[in-house]
């Protein structure tokens, strides 16, 4: 009862806050305007601030592991290998792949993960591993999938691999990653004045983000999407830890490393996921769907896998 009401106390504030978002829109205090410039502007500023002081922030040095970071490379990258290919194969509607893969493999890693990891052990020291790993890699084949899928879409040429790449090059939150970790390898100096502007910012990354998502959800067109949201939200809390999870015991992975793995796995997918997909043309429906019930879903199975973690003592 313990977890479930720890887990409720991080993910209901998220889902209520979605909540708001569309109560808002219902009631026409916001309108697609707005919630388009708001989009831009949490992929643009908030979103990247949040990144760079989390990792300018890290102390690299003392708590590196070589192994652990490739494997959350690896795990990344065969998850969305894999449900690429199962969705080539099973998605009938061919404009969904990207949504849909996005949905399924990009986890709220920096956002939610974060405050669940300090929750728990008061600060997060290893996380930043963990999201050096797995997000700039979540950003780049988002990118990738984004980019070759849905309205609009490009094929695997020269032209189109080369629009993809430069999209990868300007993309804002991976800027703000590579950033954050050499300023954070270097120690580079930062004026409290410059800081304090950023954390104002990226204060507001969450809170805007999910606003933006609430107020962008649109319930009866979610339904038509509800069979790909289901399997994708079931994919993003339960397969991937099933699989990874057994794994990372077999490399000797406790503590903070665990759980990190775990909030990687089968943490909700990420609320920047509808506004990337948002931002490259997508019509965002069975992405904020997947938010959606991934977000109101983790309770239940985070409690789940924090339990099966604390039965075997691996936390």
């Amino acid at each position: 009862m313990d977890n479930l009401i720890f887990s409720l106390q991080i993910t209901l504030p998220i889902f209520l806050t979605i909540v708001v978002g569309y109560a808002l829109k219902q009631i026409k205090m916001l309108d697609e305007s707005f919630v388009k410039t708001l989009n831009t502007f949490n992929f643009k500023v908030t979103l990247p601030a949040l990144l760079f002081l989390d990792l300018y922030n890290a102390d690299f040095y003392s708590v590196w592991d070589t192994g652990y970071v490739l494997f959350c490379f690896f795990a990344t990258l065969i998850c969305f290998l894999v449900i690429l290919a199962g969705a080539l194969l099973f998605v009938k509607d061919k404009s969904l792949i990207g949504e849909f893969v996005q949905g399924s493999y990009r986890g709220s890693a920096a956002v939610l993960g974060l405050a669940f990891i300090q929750n728990i052990y008061g600060k997060a020291t290893i996380a930043p591993l963990m999201i050096i790993g797995s997000v700039p890699l979540y950003n780049i084949l988002a990118v990738l999938i984004l980019s070759f899928t849905g309205p609009g879409e490009h094929k695997l040429d020269k032209k189109g691999l080369a629009k993809s790449l430069k999209g990868i090059a300007t993309n804002p939150i991976i800027l703000s990653i590579l950033a954050g970790i050499i300023a954070s390898l270097i120690r580079l100096p930062l004026p409290f004045i410059v800081t304090k502007t950023m954390s104002n910012l990226s204060v507001l990354a969450t809170p805007l983000a999910l606003i933006g998502l609430g107020a962008g959800f649109e319930l009866r067109a979610a339904c038509g999407r509800i069979k790909p949201a289901l399997v994708a939200s079931f994919i993003r809390l339960f397969v991937q830890c099933a699989v990874f999870l057994p794994l990372a015991v077999h490399f000797s992975f406790t503590g903070e490393k665990m759980v990190s793995l775990l909030i990687m796995l089968g943490a909700p997918t990420t609320p920047s996921c509808y506004i990337m997909a948002k931002s490259m043309g997508h019509e965002g429906i069975l992405t904020s769907s997947v938010i959606v019930l991934t977000t109101l879903l983790s309770a239940v199975s985070l409690t789940f896998w924090l339990y099966l973690l604390k039965s075997f003592g691996l936390i």
